[in-house]
């Protein structure tokens, strides 16, 4: 309030019809804006290689490059990089194991499909798979390695894998965080 009784809106509005005493209103045109509707979008089925694939016919013909290096991982698209972090830093309790020494390329690709439909069923969360470092085999490189990354790639419950810390097997072994199921 002011000294003299009124109040500092009633002369801000003074104020504003002083300013606007010769103020036209616009003319209507015969101009519409159009407005597009707002149209919720509908995702677009992709069917991607993972899901032409029968879960116990792992190829060996899809090739996915992935480094030699001693710390290859993989996650999924879609899936935070967080969730490979936390795999690496052993967030997750590993609940199953599989160890494939010893066994050829057509043994191991078979036993990892039983294992993983096993884990799956079971709801296993984390598991560890060991494919050796390949020290015993021609060239000393880890024949398994690489194939295992790739099978495990064609299967849409592996949301990702690393290679394992060195007491849980190092570069002779993969930690691998399969999808939550309820």
């Amino acid at each position: 309030m002011s000294n003299d009784g009124s109040s500092n809106e009633d002369s801000e509005v003074a104020l504003f019809r002083a300013a606007m005493h010769d103020v036209a209103p616009l003319t209507a045109t015969d101009k519409v804006i159009l407005r597009k509707p707002n149209v919720p979008p509908i995702p677009r089925s992709c069917k991607t290689f993972q899901e032409d694939i029968p879960q116990d016919a792992l190829s060996d013909h899809i090739i996915v490059e992935m480094g030699q290096s001693d710390d290859w991982s993989f996650v999924r698209t879609g899936m935070s990089h967080q969730t490979l972090r936390r795999l690496r830093r052993g967030h997750w309790q590993i609940q199953g194991n599989l160890d494939l020494h010893g066994f050829t390329r057509d043994q191991a690709r078979q036993e990892l499909s039983v294992f993983l439909d096993m884990c799956i069923q079971k709801k296993f969360r984390c598991i560890r798979i060991i494919h050796g470092k390949g020290l015993g085999s021609k060239n000393r490189e880890p024949i398994l390695k690489t194939r295992i990354g790739n099978w495990l790639m064609q299967r849409m419950e592996v949301l990702a894998f690393c290679q394992a810390k060195p007491e849980d097997g190092g570069g002779g072994a993969i930690l691998i965080l399969l999808k939550a199921y309820k």
